[in-house]
């Protein structure tokens, strides 16, 4: 661990890790499936940015809600509910 350094130097070191968004996407759509290596946990534990995690998962969660919405809606608009 890195105890040489201030509090919350540690967070903006790793805000500065150049993780592309595009795989901060793809390592919360596996965590959101529930399923992963543990050589690729490590590997995005080293490599994304953790504000991009926190707006990955956002816009995941965001996305997931939005998906169960129109879900219900659908069924409940079929008559497929009232069965």
């Amino acid at each position: 661990m890195t105890d040489h350094l201030k509090p919350g130097e540690d967070l903006k070191l790793a805000a500065q890790r150049k993780g592309s968004f595009w795989g901060t996407l793809r390592a919360v759509a596996w965590s959101f499936f529930g399923v992963r290596k543990g050589s690729e946990y490590e590997k995005d534990v080293s490599q994304l940015n953790p504000l991009h995690v926190i707006a990955a998962g956002v816009i995941a969660a965001a996305l997931f809600v939005l998906g169960l919405v129109l879900l219900v809606r659908w069924v409940v608009s079929s008559g497929a509910a009232l069965s």
